[in-house]
């Protein structure tokens, strides 16, 4: 069983949001990929369609999910599961950071509203 510390959790920014993986493929991961997701205040990430389902698990602050057009707020404690093929944004709506724990599964690939193609780094 490998243990991944906090220190040994790799950091990936992308549209100012901080994803720090600790299980993926690269960490020993063969099936799982799973990151802490650290929003800033006032911040969201670009809208993009995920080829994987995602969970999410509310950490501190409060998140906005917005699926397919619907917009829920993640708070600590709750979930939520994003199917794969949703159209996916996420926004920090509070003064202070939010983060989620997030897990889907290895292969997962994201596209944005511009029809580009993203291979997160936090799942290889």
């Amino acid at each position: 069983m490998p243990l991944i510390t906090r220190a040994q959790a790799r950091t990936h920014r992308m549209h100012g949001v901080a994803f720090v993986s600790y299980a993926a493929p690269s960490q020993g991961s063969g099936e799982l990929c799973a990151w802490r997701l650290e929003v800033p205040a006032g911040a969201a990430g670009a809208v993009h369609a995920i080829t994987r389902e995602e969970v999410f698990l509310g950490l501190e602050g409060v998140l906005e999910l917005s699926v397919d057009g619907d917009t829920w707020r993640l708070e600590p404690g709750d979930a939520a599961v994003v199917g794969a093929g949703s159209r996916l944004n996420v926004a920090n709506p509070g003064t202070g950071t939010g983060a989620a724990w997030v897990a889907t599964s290895t292969g997962l690939r994201a596209v944005t509203a511009e029809g580009a193609w993203i291979s997160p780094p936090w799942t290889h």
